[in-house]
């Protein structure tokens, strides 16, 4: 992290540039970085604030893990640490997710963390106790 003219700057390994640390970017990166350094997952699978159509109107999504197939595998809707996780935060997931169709979603503050996993008997999402193993 670094000060440069009265903001706070963090540098993304990712996207290898340096961001303003936002309550919002702050999330992410620490995902990006538990991810990568506790769970495995290997650094070239995500892409970040990945740009979509949704109803004619352009959104990005803040974190998308693939697999190893090319596949979308995780997508996590990052929130400030302000915000609550309520059905209004996983309505826009899902509205995202139509889109890029991942298995699995997470809602996160920074605070407040919920995992989804995909059940296909059921065809519906399903809250999960823990995050999947990335194939």
């Amino acid at each position: 992290m670094k000060m440069e003219d009265g903001k706070v700057y963090i540098f993304d390994s990712l996207r290898k540039k340096k961001l303003i640390l936002t309550p919002e970017e702050w999330v992410r990166q620490h995902w990006i970085n538990f991810l990568i350094a506790h769970k495995g997952y290997p650094k070239g699978l995500f892409a970040l604030e990945k740009g979509m159509k949704y109803n004619k109107l352009s959104k990005r999504t803040d974190l998308v893990v693939f697999d190893r197939d090319g596949m979308p595998f995780l997508l996590i809707e990052c929130k400030a640490p302000e915000v609550q996780i309520n059905e209004k935060t996983l309505a826009q997931a899902m509205s995202y997710n139509k889109e890029i169709k991942s298995p699995n979603i997470v809602l996160s503050n920074g605070l407040r963390h919920i995992c989804f996993g995909y059940n296909k008997t059921k065809n519906t999402y399903e809250q999960l106790n823990d995050l999947p193993i990335i194939p």
